[in-house]
């Protein structure tokens, strides 16, 4: 069995755009007809460029190559042009095109993909959801009104949510990280404070940043969650220096979480090493992949760290983290965006299986979840914008008003 073609699809995420402007997905097929689906999170360029980076990857490392052979693909992409380190762009076209290696592999075998990683640990996937602002509400008023958050929390413990993510701190920018103005420490705490007091103990709460702060910064936003008891506090500062993030870890009560826009094994064992977070979150479409993400999470027992999978994005990407947290013992907790409903529902001919609060892992070979092409041609990508945009000057607070979203 050998890799024959690539084929790389650019979608539109149509309103209300949840989990990104555009997805990029990938498929492989074999010369003897064997396809595999993957998803690619790189956001740095325009999503044409990374296709064209997919393409070139694809010829010089996979292209006649046996997709069992997902190790050696990794090696070689890993050190391609003498780079030989984490760089968020190329991994993650090597995430893309190595979960549809794992896709022909789990229906080559005729297994899940999570049977191949040391098999089933997980009967069902606790998941959370960011709380998102109704079709009727205005976003930049919903993501400053605690009450409004407050009140679309509860609905969603209604549904069966346990745990709920929100991040009021405000604009994130290229300059970042900044001290917290005033404001901003107050809105996040009333937040807090809103957003308990109509959950109660029903669900945890997800304070979320964008690594907007100095860790000085960060140690007094810490202070003001505290009492609220989140589960964890997420990247409170840039993902650059994770000595820095580990200052804060030190200092708060909160449990810090991060990973997001980490890549490789290498990335997320310094982030252990130095105490700055006991909850990872890779987003298997950037980190490296499913078997990269195998190895961070064996990296994290054995600091005691916990694994909660981050997903903005598509539903393949959404695929490749229930198959690595179901074969994992420290899983967490898994992002979904809403009940994986919606767009990225009508994107696969079978949804993902969500069921009061928990996804259900499939039980189909691969990675269990086949796009809807017809979908997919329909929503074709037209825009010049990137999958996420930080702001481009100083945050201003008395300039730059409310934040009214990425």
């Amino acid at each position: 069995m050998k890799l024959a073609t690539l084929d790389s699809f650019i979608v539109k995420n149509p309103p209300p755009g949840f989990g990104g402007r555009y997805f990029i997905f990938v498929t492989l097929t074999t010369s003897c007809g064997v396809t595999g689906t993957g998803e690619i999170y790189a956001a740095s360029f325009a999503p044409e460029v990374i296709t064209a980076m997919a393409n070139d990857i694809f010829r010089r490392y996979l292209e006649g190559q046996s997709p069992f052979q997902i190790e050696k693909f990794c090696r070689r992409a890993h050190g391609s042009g003498f780079s030989h380190r984490p760089d968020p762009s190329l991994h993650g076209v090597v995430s893309g095109l190595e979960m549809a290696c794992w896709d022909i592999v789990g229906k080559a075998l005729d297994r899940p993909v999570y049977d191949l990683l040391g098999g089933q640990v997980q009967d069902r996937l606790r998941s959370y959801t960011y709380i998102y602002p109704a079709a009727d509400q205005d976003a930049g008023q919903f993501y400053n009104d605690p009450l409004a958050s407050a009140e679309a929390a509860a609905a969603y413990v209604e549904q069966g949510f346990t745990a709920l993510k929100f991040d009021p701190a405000g604009q994130y920018t290229v300059f970042d990280g900044r001290m917290p103005d005033l404001p901003a420490l107050d809105r996040s705490a009333a937040f807090c404070a809103a957003i308990r007091d109509a959950v109660g103990t029903k669900a945890d709460l997800l304070f979320g940043t964008h690594g907007q702060f100095t860790a000085a910064g960060a140690i007094r936003m810490a202070e003001r969650l505290a009492p609220y008891d989140p589960l964890w506090f997420e990247e409170p500062t840039p993902p650059d220096m994770p000595e820095e993030m580990a200052k804060v870890a030190a200092r708060s009560s909160v449990p810090i979480a991060t990973g997001e826009r980490l890549c490789t094994k290498y990335e997320f064992a310094r982030i252990l090493r130095c105490g700055g977070a006991a909850i990872l979150q890779p987003n298997l479409g950037r980190a490296g992949g499913i078997l990269e993400g195998r190895k961070i999470a064996a990296i994290a027992e054995t600091y005691y760290a916990q694994i909660a999978p981050h997903l903005y994005c598509g539903p393949v990407v959404a695929a490749a983290n229930i198959q690595l947290a179901t074969a994992i013992p420290n899983f967490l907790i898994l992002e979904s965006i809403q009940k994986m409903d919606g767009f990225h529902a009508k994107l696969l001919e079978t949804p993902l299986c969500w069921e009061d609060g928990y996804i259900i892992p499939p039980t189909s070979p691969g990675l269990g979840v086949a796009l809807n092409m017809e979908v997919v041609a329909a929503h074709p990508w037209d825009g010049d914008t990137l999958h996420l945009q930080m702001g481009q000057n100083p945050y201003d607070p008395v300039r730059d008003g409310d934040f009214a979203g990425g």
